[in-house]
């Protein structure tokens, strides 16, 4: 399947890319202490001083895991929606999320050890979560049906999010707050080994969505379609599913919950740089990755000194999407 190429789409990925930096650049200037593109070069270049270890151990890599993290579910939005034929999936929306904090503060009211153990625990309650929204879908007898998903997608996000809570509610009142916080999401725990622990996790998922990028441009013309060029249809839904749910549950792991990214980048580019997923995977990565850059940002300054959780920036922006997308899809 191939598409011609249109000057816009020739010019999306330079243009992202040029953005992406600039919201890297702004993620490292702006935060409770603003600092001058000088004083970001020194400490880039030397290293020393106080300034220059806030800068390199602090700020540099929460800049680094919030791109990171918004382009990983970015990614899981658009191959959600292909593989769904439902404009509105996106894994905060699907009950992925959800579920993966759960699992992943059942791992912390445990003891495990942070890191990939988390993480583990966080896949696994995401795909806990994701066959519960399909047993429930397949239950009502309209498994793949946009409202029906959606609905059983909330009612699991809400069912995991009152566990979730009632775990929480039995430690002791200073984990229940960090850990509040943790879920409102937020970069404020990023150090270089937990962007190295993602990165880990989240490339093979990133790699395998790309290369399965044909797959999803055929399975948006559904399933029948889909067959008849050659797409082996079951495999590649499993597949997608665990590659945006071990993405979710990493995202989820290293940085809370972040709703809405995944809804609100594809449908921005799409216009840009047409339906085929070889070229909007990467789009949507770029994109995704400064959009949570930029919202860290101004979460970080906006009530300077004190912090807003980045899920709530999200939200605020992914909202009034979300009604309107919710709104067209139920003409």
């Amino acid at each position: 399947m191939t598409a011609p190429r249109s000057p816009r789409s020739r010019l999306a990925l330079p243009i992202l890319l040029i953005v992406a930096c600039c919201a890297a650049v702004a993620g490292l200037l702006l935060g409770a202490v603003a600092y001058s593109p000088s004083a970001i070069g020194a400490a880039l270049r030397h290293g020393g001083g106080v300034d220059a270890t806030i800068i390199r151990e602090m700020r540099f890599p929460r800049v680094v895991l919030a791109f990171g993290v918004g382009g990983a579910l970015a990614v899981a939005g658009a191959a959600l929606q292909a593989l769904l034929r439902n404009p509105l999936a996106e894994p905060w929306l699907l009950g992925l999320s959800g579920g993966a904090s759960l699992g992943a503060v059942i791992a912390i009211a445990v003891g495990l050890p942070a890191g990939l153990s988390v993480a583990a625990c966080a896949t696994l309650g995401s795909l806990a979560a994701v066959a519960l929204v399909y047993r429930i879908s397949s239950v009502a007898g309209r498994r793949l049906d946009p409202r029906v998903l959606l609905l059983a997608g909330v009612v699991v996000g809400a069912f995991s999010g009152a566990v979730t809570t009632a775990i929480l509610a039995m430690t002791d009142p200073f984990t229940f707050h960090s850990a509040s916080m943790w879920l409102f999401g937020g970069f404020g725990r990023a150090t270089w080994p937990v962007v190295g622990q993602f990165v880990l996790v989240a490339a093979g998922p990133l790699l395998l969505l790309w290369w399965l990028s044909r797959a999803l441009d055929r399975l948006a013309l559904g399933d029948e379609t889909a067959a008849m060029l050659g797409v082996d249809v079951d495999q590649t839904r499993r597949l997608v599913i665990l590659a945006t749910t071990i993405l979710t549950a990493a995202s989820v792991a290293a940085a809370g919950v972040i709703g809405f990214v995944g809804l609100v980048v594809p449908h921005s580019l799409r216009v840009f740089v047409g339906p085929l997923h070889r070229r909007l995977l990467p789009a949507v990565f770029l994109a995704g990755g400064a959009f949570t850059v930029l919202a860290d940002a101004v979460a970080r300054t906006v009530l300077r000194p004190s912090e807003l959780p980045v899920g709530v920036v999200t939200a605020l922006v992914g909202v009034p999407i979300f009604a309107v997308l919710l709104r067209r899809s139920l003409r």
